[in-house]
C-alpha cells in the first residue's frame, strides 16, 4: 500500500522551508540597504511574497526537501538544499524583473538572498544533527559510556561506510564500541574517522587483536563496512579470523544509513553468497528490457530455484503479461503471491501443468499465446534420477520436446532452454537427459534455419551449480550446521562450479537478448563463465567459520564417498566443442555435435515409449546409445570400481 505523500512532520518541514524563502529575500534587502531598507522596499514586499511562496513551494516539493529527516542531515541533503535554493533564486528574480524591472533591488541582492536562504534552510537541520549526536562535550561522555556498555568490535573498511556506521554508534543507535579500524586497502592507515584511528591494514588483524586484548578491550566481532564486498578480501578475512575465534558481520543497508530512515543499525552475517559471488558483469540491460518489455512471456518450472528468479527479473522488465507454468501447487501459489505483491499491476496467468503432457502444454500455449518462453522445468537431483531414470527421461527430455514443439506450432519468437554442466560427458542419468534436451533444441534450431529462416529461435544456456538452489549442497550444510554437524562431503577432492542465482539468471536474459544480433549462433550453446571451481570441503570449512565455529574442532567434516552418478569434477565443455567469445561479458559460445532432427525425433519416440512403459533397462540402453559420452563415462566408472 502506498504511503501518504504528507505526514504532519513533512508538512511542517515544507511549511518552514517555504516561509524561509520570503524571509531570506526581505533579510537580503535589509542587509543591503541597512536601516533604511524597510522604508525603501516595504511597498512591494506583499507582491514579492505572493510570487515567491508558490515558486518556493513548487521547487521544495519537487526536490523532496521535506522528506529528509532533519536530525540525520547528510552531505547529500545539503547538496539538495543548495540546488533547491539556487533554483528558487534563478526563477524568482526573473519573475520579479518582469513585475517591476527590479526597481529598488540592487544587483547584489540575489547573491545575498541565495546565501541567506541556504543558511536558513540548512541551519536548523545541522543544529538538530549536532543535538542528536549530543554535541562535542556530550559526545565524548557518551563514547566513554559506550566503552563499558557495548560490544567491542573491529571495523574493516576506512571509507564512507565506516563514517556512517560510526555516526550511528555515536548517537547510540548501534550496540557496538568500535575499538579499532582496519583499512583493507592500506591507504588510510594513521588517519582518523570521527575520532577513531585507522590502526593498520587487513594483515595486521592478529597483532591488533593481541594489542587490544592486552588493554582489556578484546574485540568480540569483526564488522565489514565496505559498500562492495569483494569475495577475495572476504576469504582472506575469514582465513585471518579462523584462529582468532571472531565472527564476521557486515552492514547491509547503506542507503538507510545515509537517508537516516532507520532508528537502529543492524548488522548481518557474511554468507556464502558474499564469499563466492563475483564482480557485477557489465550487461546490456537496455537490450534485456527491449527483449521483454511489452511482450507475453511464459516461464516453465516457475516455482523452482531458477524459474522463480527468472519470474522476478522478468517481471521487473515490464512484460505485457507473464505466464507461470508449474507442477507443484504450493510452489506456483508462492511465486504468484510474491509477484503479485511486488508487481500488482502485472497481468499474470497461473497454469498448474506437467510439461510431459502434450495436450496440457498445447492448451497452455493456446490460451496464453506466448512470444517468449523460458523453459526451466526439470528434474535435477542426481541420486534421485539414478533411481528413477524413466521419470528423468519423461520430464527432462520428453518435456523439453513438448515445449519446443509447442513453441514452433504457436510461432513463439524465442525459446530459452536452461541446461546444466552435467550435460558435458555425463556420468549420470540427469546429465544424459539434459544433453538430449540440448540436442533436441539444437536440432530444431538448425532444421528451421535450413528451411529458410528461424521462426522460433532456440537459445540454450548451460551453467553449473547455483548457490542455495533447492537440493544443492549449501542448504544441506546449513541444516547439518543447525544440528551441530557433522558436515558430509562425498570426497576430499570433489569440486563444483558455483554462481549466484541472480547472476545466472541475468546472464540467461543477456544471452537471450543478444542472440538475435548474432548470425553464427544457430545450433550453438551459450556457456556461462563460471569462474574457478570450488572444492566442496573448502566450502564446508567456510560455512563452519561463518557460523563462528572452528572446523574439525567444533564441527566435524565427514567424507562419505561419491554418490551414484556423481563425478569428482564437473566440466562446462566437451573436448570436441569449439569455444568462441561473445560480445556479452561472462557468456561464451560452444558448438556441440548436432543430430539431424528427423533421426533424433524417431529415437525420442522410441525412448518415450520405453520410459512411459517403465521399461527401465531399455530406457537406459537407448539413453546410452543416444548420448555416447554417457556410455563411455559409465564404462570408465565401472572399470574403475572393479
Amino acid at each position: 500500500m502506498a504511503k501518504p505523500t504528507f505526514t504532519l512532520k513533512t508538512l511542517g518541514a515544507l511549511a518552514y522551508d517555504v516561509a524561509m524563502a520570503p524571509a531570506a529575500f526581505i533579510l537580503a534587502l535589509m542587509l543591503r540597504y541597512g536601516l533604511v531598507g524597510y522604508e525603501k522596499t516595504a511597498h512591494f514586499w506583499p507582491e514579492a511574497t505572493a510570487m515567491l511562496v508558490p515558486i518556493a513551494a513548487g521547487v521544495f516539493y519537487f526536490t523532496g526537501l521535506h522528506r529528509g529527516v532533519w536530525r540525520y542531515v547528510s552531505m547529500r541533503d545539503l547538496a539538495a538544499i543548495l540546488r533547491a535554493a539556487l533554483a528558487v533564486v534563478l526563477i524568482f528574480f526573473p519573475v520579479l524583473f518582469a513585475f517591476n524591472r527590479l526597481e529598488d533591488v540592487p544587483r547584489t541582492v540575489p547573491f545575498i538572498n541565495l546565501f541567506l536562504l541556504i543558511g536558513l534552510l540548512a541551519g536548523p537541520r545541522l543544529l538538530l544533527r549536532l543535538i542528536e549526536e549530543g554535541g562535542i562535550g556530550a559526545l565524548t561522555g557518551r563514547r566513554r559510556r559506550l566503552r563499558s556498555a557495548n560490544v567491542p568490535v573491529i571495523l574493516v573498511g576506512a571509507g564512507r561506510g565506516a563514517e556512517l556506521f560510526l555516526r550511528e554508534v555515536d548517537r547510540g543507535a548501534a550496540p557496538y564500541d568500535p575499538v579499532a579500524i582496519l583499512d583493507d586497502g592500506g591507504g588510510h592507515v594513521g588517519r582518523s574517522i570521527r575520532g577513531r584511528k585507522v590502526v593498520g591494514g587487513l594483515s595486521d588483524l592478529g597483532d591488533v587483536v593481541d594489542m587490544l586484548g592486552a588493554r582489556g578491550r578484546l574485540p568480540q566481532r569483526v564488522i565489514v563496512t565496505r559498500r562492495r564486498l569483494e569475495p577475495d578480501m572476504l576469504r582472506e578475512l575469514l582465513q585471518l579470523t579462523e584462529n582468532l575465534g571472531l565472527p564476521i558481520s557486515r552492514v547491509p543497508d547503506f542507503s538507510a544509513l545515509e537517508s537516516g530512515v532507520t532508528d537502529r543499525v543492524t548488522v548481518r552475517e557474511i554468507d556464502v553468497n558474499d564469499l563466492l559471488g563475483r564482480p557485477q558483469k557489465a550487461l546490456d540491460r537496455d537490450a534485456m528490457r527491449e527483449l521483454i518489455h511489452g511482450r507475453r512471456v511464459l516461464v516453465t518450472g516457475a516455482g523452482g530455484s531458477i524459474g522463480s528468479e527468472l519470474v522476478r527479473q522478468i517481471a521487473a522488465l515490464g512484460p505485457a503479461s507473464l505466464g507461470l507454468v508449474e507442477l507443484s501447487e504450493f510452489a506456483l501459489y508462492t511465486i504468484d503471491q510474491e509477484t503479485g505483491e511486488k508487481f500488482p499491476d502485472l497481468d499474470r496467468h497461473m497454469y498448474l501443468a506437467d510439461v510431459r503432457d502434450a495436450q496440457r502444454v498445447a492448451n497452455v500455449f493456446g490460451d496464453f499465446g506466448p512470444q517468449i518462453v523460458f523453459h526451466a522445468a526439470a528434474l535435477k537431483h542426481v541420486p534421485l534420477m539414478e533411481d528413477n531414470p524413466d521419470e528423468a527421461v519423461l520430464t527432462n527430455v520428453i518435456g523439453t520436446r513438448r515445449i519446443a514443439d509447442a513453441c514452433i506450432a504457436h510461432r513463439v519468437d524465442v525459446m530459452v532452454l536452461i541446461s546444466s554442466d552435467k550435460a558435458v560427458n555425463p556420468a549420470n542419468v540427469m546429465g544424459a537427459t539434459k544433453r538430449l534436451a540440448e540436442a533436441y533444441a539444437q536440432a530444431q534450431d538448425v532444421d528451421q534455419s535450413r528451411a529458410g529462416g528461424r521462426a522460433t529461435r532456440f537459445v540454450t544456456v548451460r551453467f553449473g551449480n547455483v548457490l542455495g538452489s533447492t537440493g544443492s549442497v549449501v542448504p544441506l550444510f546449513q541444516r547439518q550446521l543447525s544440528h551441530g554437524g557433522p558436515l558430509t562431503v562425498t570426497h576430499p577432492d570433489i569440486t563444483r562450479y558455483f554462481m549466484t542465482i541472480r547472476e545466472a539468471v541475468e546472464l540467461v536474459l543477456a544471452s537471450a537478448a543478444g542472440s538475435h544480433k548474432r548470425l553464427d549462433d544457430t545450433g550453438r550453446i551459450h556457456v556461462l563463465d563460471m569462474g574457478e571451481p570450488v572444492r566442496i570441503q573448502d566450502l564446508a570449512r567456510m560455512m563452519i567459520r561463518l557460523a563462528g565455529l572452528t572446523p574439525e574442532k567444533d564441527v566435524k567434516i565427514e567424507y562419505v564417498g561419491l554418490r551414484p552418478g556423481e563425478k569428482l569434477y564437473e566440466e562446462l565443455l566437451h573436448s570436441s566443442e569449439m569455444l568462441d567469445q561473445t560480445d556479452i561479458d561472462g557468456v561464451l559460445l560452444a558448438s556441440p555435435r548436432v543430430v539431424e532432427r528427423p533421426i533424433l525425433a524417431r529415437a525420442l519416440d522410441e525412448l518415450s515409449g520405453h520410459a512411459s512403459a517403465r521399461r527401465t533397462d531399455r530406457t537406459l540402453t537407448l539413453l546410452k546409445e543416444l548420448v555416447p559420452e554417457y556410455r563411455q563415462e559409465a564404462d570408465r566408472r565401472r572399470e574403475a570400481q572393479t
